[in-house]
């Protein structure tokens, strides 16, 4: 039987950010700068672009900064109004379009990603969802989600987002393994396990913060205990998931940033302020004057 549409995005962005401390001491790392927009405000456009109308933000302390930057703010407003500043008037009014929603959720203690997102079931219900970790930045022609929702109505599954990453690496993602390949960029799973070292790691294929999963999950995510790390592994709940349905890996077209880390937030800072339609050519003519001086 075909799933619901996917209208649903959820956003875990409770984590502390320890690796940007200082700077995420008081301020949410998802609101971290690519630019002149912060990193959620890319996911949420992501999950827009793929047909979410509902977007559910899994919070945690401090980060009360989410919630201001989606709301309205009819005095700031009214001041670029005023100032007859209608290009700045109409960025602000265009970051959520009026047709979607934001649900605030507080998890009430950080027990993992998983808990995170069985945080979101009275939300979600039983229809299938998005889960979009704004660490991840990826710049693609057609939307990472948009790619995902494509490959979600074609087989009737859960959607996993992911890509070839060093050997040496594996322990620092979900590493799945294949049952076989269906399609160019698809294959179905057979084995997923969270940060396995790399002498253990069966494949280098690793999730990259892009899940569209359907219903199920939730009752998986109910039953599992604490995995990795002592904390609730959504990849857990995904691999009992697998035991009952399908689930797909998919290598979508794109190029992710880690902006988790320190060198890939900057690396996507400079990639993007080169694309940037106002800065780019700006910006571009000051590296090339840089680059020289570099020691």
């Amino acid at each position: 039987m075909p799933h619901k549409a996917v209208k649903t995005a959820v956003f875990p962005v409770a984590g502390r950010g320890t690796r940007f401390l200082p700077i995420t001491k008081a301020s949410p790392k998802e609101m971290l700068p690519i630019v002149d927009k912060p990193l959620i405000q890319y996911a949420v456009d992501e999950a827009l672009s793929a047909g979410a109308d509902t977007l559910v933000f899994i919070t945690g302390s401090s980060k009360r900064a989410i919630e201001d930057h989606f709301d309205s703010n009819p005095e700031l407003e009214a001041v670029l109004q005023a100032q007859g500043k209608q290009d700045l008037l109409d960025t602000l009014r265009g970051i959520l379009p009026s047709w979607a929603s934001c649900v605030y959720i507080r998890q009430p203690a950080p027990l993992g990603l998983g808990h995170a997102v069985l945080c979101a079931r009275p939300v979600v219900g039983d229809a299938p969802f998005m889960v979009h970790l704004a660490d991840d930045l990826i710049d693609a022609t057609v939307p990472c989600f948009k790619q995902m929702v494509e490959v979600f109505a074609a087989y009737n599954g859960s959607v996993l987002g992911v890509q070839n990453v060093p050997k040496q690496d594996t322990d620092k993602y979900g590493i799945v393994t294949l049952e076989r390949k269906i399609a160019p960029r698809i294959g179905k799973m057979s084995h997923i396990v969270e940060k396995p070292k790399p002498e253990k790691a069966a494949s280098t294929l690793a999730v990259v913060g892009r899940y569209l999963l359907t219903p199920g999950i939730f009752d998986d995510l109910s039953k599992i205990g604490k995995g990795a790390g002592g904390e609730i592994q959504l990849t857990d709940g995904i691999a009992r998931l697998m035991q009952r349905e399908p689930v797909y890996a998919f290598e979508f077209e794109g190029k992710r940033y880690d902006c988790g880390s320190k060198l890939g937030y900057l690396q996507a800072t400079v990639e993007y302020a080169l694309k940037h339609p106002s800065l780019g050519t700006d910006f571009a003519n000051y590296l090339r004057e840089l680059v020289p001086k570099l020691p």
